[in-house]
């Protein structure tokens, strides 16, 4: 290549990666000090967060049991619209006890994107059963339910129990497990009528969604129950944490007594009716989530506008778009994504390597679930649309207080 065009192809390999430095530069203006690295997500603690731990140290009352636990669950469940939140030690716990819940058992395959964090397919794994991978669509970054209803036409066949299996593997298909993506609420509808369709539980992974709403109704009121996640760099945080969210009251007495041991109440004795999990929240977690539950519609407002911010600002720069919320959904926004046009597939690790350098936390999606060791040897479908999210979707700094 003579000099001269070495020269453009150099300046435009670097272009596109300088303009989103200084594109997020921008939007956070005055977040940035000299030498300051702008994490991704970082908690946000500006309310009654020190009385309420305090109280917690003053009385004792730091672990399994205490009056912050109960309120948590109350007060959660009235920000979502169901009957029951059960809270528990994580995200992780919360997908694992709806998946036993719901009735998945050993050698059940359950559908998943493959385009989601790893517990989704631990959780089931905990359970005996197989992930089954499914692919995702651009506008909401989760399943893609046409390509879903297509998939189960080829492979599903209902048997006289009622239930549906796959043709290929002999197994029940017992699940599906939508994931909604960096908080943006996939398209629950249709996969409610598949799932009725092929007699399949519907169980949403809300754990990236609190505050999030699909046609009106927060995320986690589609699926027969759901699952939050409360980690340190969600919306809201309890440190670690999570929730099991239903409507079916039953469904979440079982809850509260299987992610507590299993232990039947009484004044004194130890008596335990059945193999129990504890996965309870302890008490000091939960003081932590009430006072960030208390601040949560303005951490909403305050991540939408900083969403807005950056719409605005990529719609300037060719080459890459801003992830907004799908027409049928509000989205909490809780990791703002870019991603790139179709054919700027080399663009994306020079754009992490530059805003990393720079300071500005960015990062990918996660690898496929399909290319890790442990579940490359599990029923898939045609991934093709994650595949190409993969390699061209970055996360962005995301946090409250920019």
């Amino acid at each position: 290549m003579p000099e001269s065009l070495s020269s453009v192809a150099a300046a435009a390999s670097t272009a596109m990666p300088q303009n989103v430095v200084e594109t997020i530069r921008a939007v956070i203006h005055g977040h940035q000090a000299d030498g300051q690295f702008v994490g991704l997500h970082i908690p946000h603690f500006a309310g009654n967060e020190w009385p309420y731990l305090k109280e917690c140290i003053d009385t004792g009352w730091v672990s399994s049991v205490g009056k912050f636990v109960d309120r948590f669950e109350v007060d959660l469940a009235e920000f979502c619209g169901v009957e029951k939140a059960i809270a528990v030690a994580n995200g992780t716990a919360a997908l694992h006890m709806s998946l036993l819940l719901t009735g998945v058992e050993r050698d059940d395959e359950v559908l998943m994107p493959a385009l989601t964090f790893i517990a989704t397919a631990n959780a089931v794994s905990y359970c005996g059963a197989i992930p089954h991978f499914i692919d995702s669509e651009e506008i909401s970054l989760g399943v893609d339910v046409a390509k879903l209803a297509d998939h189960l036409k080829d492979i599903a066949e209902r048997r006289a129990d009622g239930f549906s299996y796959n043709r290929h593997t002999g197994r029940r298909l017992r699940a599906l497990v939508p994931m909604h993506a960096f908080g943006h609420p996939v398209d629950l509808d249709p996969m409610a009528a598949l799932c009725e369709e092929y007699n399949i539980v519907l169980i949403e992974d809300a754990a990236e969604s609190l505050g999030s709403f699909y046609k009106g109704k927060h995320t986690g009121n589609v699926g027969r129950i759901s699952a939050l996640s409360f980690n340190g760099n969600k919306v809201l945080t309890t440190g670690g944490g999570g929730a099991i969210l239903t409507n079916d009251p039953e469904l979440g007495r079982r809850a509260k007594h299987l992610t507590t041991t299993a232990k039947v109440p009484h004044r004194w004795e130890f008596f335990h009716d059945e193999t129990g999990y504890n996965y309870r929240m302890p008490n000091i977690n939960a003081a932590l989530g009430c006072a960030q539950l208390e601040q949560l519609p303005t951490f909403l407002e305050k991540k939408r506008d900083l969403a807005n911010r950056y719409a605005a600002a990529f719609a300037q720069i060719p080459g890459v778009s801003f992830v907004s919320e799908p027409s049928y959904g509000r989205s909490n926004y809780w990791l703002n994504c870019i991603i790139l046009d179709k054919g700027q597939e080399a663009q994306r690790d020079l754009i992490l390597a530059a805003t990393n350098d720079a300071g500005l936390m960015t990062r990918p999606a996660w690898e496929l679930m399909n290319r890790l060791p442990m579940y490359a040897h599990c029923p898939a479908a045609d991934l093709s649309g994650a595949a190409s999210i993969v390699q061209r979707l970055l996360n962005i700094p995301s946090s409250v207080g920019l």
